[in-house]
């Protein structure tokens, strides 16, 4: 065996400095603050928009104007407190963002910041003109609607992008939660129409609705593409995993948004575009069996909620597919009964909205009851995945 010659110098040798200790993070709490956060503010501003929209009597007409005020308030205050917590995760958090965006469970919740701004602008204009005023309101409502649309546009074809070169999915992996980015899109294609009669006769407003009735289309097919993945699933997989059974109410979104944009369009056309007709017609061919689609999903999603809540379904934030979704087919149904007088559509419109103010309140409270016991938020549980049938 070789050994060192008596003249070689030993190695020399250092001390050995102890590491030092990682620095706390500041503002723990903001950690787990994800962008499925901003359901909250869409889920809430959606009672104010639906709310307003509902042919109410003279008796309740007052009653009615007060509580979606005070919810479009509350959807404001809360838009701002989740963009400040938003800020602070990024800007503290910045390796767990990151993360989340590289996450195909998580990343598809970022097609949710666009849609909270468009609710509450578009809430802003339907109901807070109320108290702010008209001129501020339009002013509001232009901003977040613009905003609104260009991060969606930018989540509809970002979070694709990630799934298909990043993301490593399953046709097993498929769930309501894709269609978030696709929907974005479809909800500045019906909150659009109401600025159309702010702007100036001719070309602004052929310009506005013509890009809203193209955004229609961009959301309208991307999310056909995407249902039978969903549907297909559910039928050779199984239920989906008991805490992310919420999410199938997400379908309902772009089936009763699509109808409202309908409606908007048909009853701004005559402003906008001298001599186009047909859009009323259009918007009562294409409501109609939509919303009859939406109805049979919305029994298969209550009856599959049932199911799991029977088997323990603890509350999370995917408690809040349960309201805006709903809300867009009281809006899509108002529309259909505005076009069409008939008694019917309203009366389905008054039975969803008493669904959706239910099912907000109840998310609503276990969400301030989950702050303040410290619950939420909290990193979720990581679903098991479903590889059989249960029973």
């Amino acid at each position: 065996m070789p050994t060192l010659a008596p003249d070689t110098p030993a190695a020399p040798t250092f001390p050995m400095k102890p590491l030092a200790p990682a620095r706390p993070r500041r503002y723990p709490a903001l950690r787990h603050v994800g962008p499925n956060w901003y359901a909250s503010v869409m889920g809430t501003a959606i009672v104010a928009s639906a709310g307003a929209a509902l042919p109410w009597g003279p008796a309740l007409a007052p009653v009615s104007r007060a509580f979606s005020v005070a919810v479009w308030a509350l959807s404001a205050v809360m838009l701002l407190i989740v963009l400040v917590a938003r800020a602070g995760h990024w800007i503290h958090h910045r390796d767990q963002a990151r993360a989340h965006i590289l996450d195909p469970a998580v990343a598809p919740f970022y097609g949710c910041p666009a849609m909270a701004l468009l609710a509450v602008g578009g809430a802003t204009l339907t109901v807070g003109r109320q108290v702010i005023g008209e001129s501020a309101a339009v002013a509001v409502d232009a901003v977040l609607f613009t905003v609104g649309t260009l991060v969606g546009l930018a989540a509809a074809v970002g979070i694709p992008y990630l799934m298909v070169v990043r993301h490593r999915v399953r046709a097993a992996d498929a769930s309501p939660v894709w269609l978030l980015p696709v929907v974005a899109p479809m909800v500045s294609a019906a909150l659009g129409p109401a600025l159309i009669p702010y702007l100036p006769a001719g070309q602004w407003r052929e310009a506005l609705l013509f890009a809203c009735i193209a955004l229609f289309g961009l959301s309208l097919l991307a999310t056909l593409t995407l249902l039978p993945l969903i549907f297909g699933r559910l039928m050779l997989v199984g239920p989906l995993p008991v805490t992310l059974t919420p999410a199938l109410f997400l379908v309902l979104g772009p089936l009763g948004q699509s109808t409202t944009a309908a409606g908007h369009f048909a009853e701004a056309a005559p402003s906008s575009i001298t001599g186009l007709s047909g859009l009323d017609t259009f918007a009562v061919l294409y409501g109609v069996p939509v919303l009859g689609f939406a109805l049979l999903w919305l029994a298969l999603a209550v009856a599959t909620a049932v199911r799991a809540i029977r088997r323990g379904m603890p509350f999370s934030m995917t408690w809040w597919a349960f309201t805006f979704p709903i809300g867009t087919c009281v809006t899509g149904a108002a529309g259909l009964a505005r076009a069409t007088d008939l008694v019917a559509f309203s009366w389905l419109a008054f039975g969803l909205f008493a669904l959706l103010t239910a099912a907000w309140a109840v998310a609503w409270t276990r969400t301030v009851h989950g702050l303040v016991s410290g619950a939420l938020p909290a990193a979720p549980p990581a679903p098991r995945p479903v590889t059989a049938r249960t029973r």
